[in-house]
């Protein structure tokens, strides 16, 4: 029988979070780089044991979200702690808000996806295309530069509260908080790390929504509209809480979109038995003409595509074939045009777009999809 104590066991390894140090540099495209080898890419596995390719990465999203963070604090954006009422050593979660928000009439919020750290699209887009490509600095530019509008940053992903370091993070980082050795098991949860009011991505979305674009008059203008940006996950909360809460909020919000929506008309909101659709004032009746979708497809962006699911609202390419997370980085210009749009005309009303499929004889027996635009009468009348 074998027995070993704590020294046998191996040391946690640890690497730095410092660009340099890690072996990187940012090239003057915005990407990164190795300095060794400066067309190569970040290298994640260089360890046949998983922790030491874990920690690595963590070291580097660290040096990733210090950089994207201060590009969005340099634009004029701030961070806003959530509960409201928290101090800066109670556990809370970040937000972004830009300086303008109490006096633009235009507000335009973003609910990110549930895995990602705050600010950031996609990592994988960020570390090949360039920093401002894959996080939400190039967004947040554009959107800062529209005429009387603010920007809410929320922050879906980074909701377990660490109290050793007294921050917010992800489940990722938080299974690569340093361990008493390189083979011990995860830190154990408990009631400590629970965020008040924030315990999830759902009740995030509802406490943005009720405690910060709700305090009309105080941290929002009181006539403001709201357009709203929700990806996968954060989008499907979104309309989960539109959906049944719709009455409070019919008169603020000016558009929805979507990457790779999740909801279903029928489950995750009204119209169970098609009644929904002909009244005017109901939530599947603004989704219908008010929210649109980019999913993944391999048809330029932009284009009408036909969606898996019946979401309720059209559907268009995102011009990203194969990765959820990539669509935002590909879709959001033609997001924001979207949402300017629905701010400049409040009775704009989308038409629904009916895909048929027929035989043609173009190229032999190819399939050809087309796309009709239709409109509900009834709907389109009283818009």
């Amino acid at each position: 029988m074998f027995v070993f104590s704590r020294t046998d066991l191996p040391a946690e390894p640890v690497f730095p979070a410092d660009l340099e140090k890690l072996g990187y540099f940012i090239t003057e495209e915005d990407q990164i780089r190795k300095i060794s080898a400066p067309k190569e890419e970040f290298q994640f596995k260089i360890n046949r044991n998983a922790r030491w390719n874990e920690m690595q990465r963590e070291a580097m999203n660290t040096c990733i979200r210090n950089i994207v963070l201060s590009r969005l604090r340099s634009l004029g954006l701030i961070t806003l702690r959530l509960p409201l009422t928290a101090r800066p050593t109670d556990a809370h979660v970040p937000i972004l808000i830009s300086k303008n928000l109490s006096t633009a009439s235009r507000v335009i919020v973003v609910f990110g996806e549930p895995i990602q750290d705050l600010g950031i699209w996609a990592y994988r887009t960020l570390s090949s295309d360039g920093i401002e490509v894959g996080s939400a600095v190039q967004f947040a530019r554009a959107v800062l530069d529209q005429k009387d509008t603010a920007l809410v940053l929320a922050n879906t992903g980074q909701l377990v509260w660490h109290c050793g370091s007294g921050q917010a993070m992800t489940l990722t980082s938080w299974h690569c908080v340093p361990r008493k050795s390189a083979v011990d098991p995860p830190l154990v949860m408990t009631r400590r790390n629970k965020i008040p009011g924030n315990g999830d991505w759902q009740e995030h979305i509802q406490y943005v929504f009720e405690e910060i674009l709700a305090a009309r008059g105080r941290l929002v203008r009181a006539d403001a509209k709201i357009g709203v940006v929700g990806l996968d996950d954060g989008g499907l909360g979104v309309i989960r809480y539109l959906g049944s809460n719709w009455e409070a909020w019919r008169p603020y919000i000016s558009a929805i979109c979507l990457t790779s929506p999740f909801h279903r008309i029928g489950v995750d909101f009204g119209d169970k038995d098609g009644k929904d659709s002909k009244d005017p004032s109901s939530f599947v009746s603004f989704v219908s003409s008010r929210c649109r979708g980019h999913i993944l497809s391999e048809q330029d962006l932009g284009l009408p595509v036909p969606a898996p699911e019946h979401h309720g609202c059209n559907c268009y390419s995102s011009g990203e074939p194969l990765i959820t997370e990539c669509v935002m980085p590909k879709a959001w210009e033609d997001m924001l045009k979207w949402l300017d749009t629905t701010f400049e005309d409040p009775e704009y009303c989308e038409a629904n777009l009916m895909f048929r499929e027929f035989s043609g004889n173009m190229g032999g027996d190819a399939m050809e999809r087309v796309a009709e635009l239709e409109q509900d009468d009834d709907v389109a009348s009283e818009q």
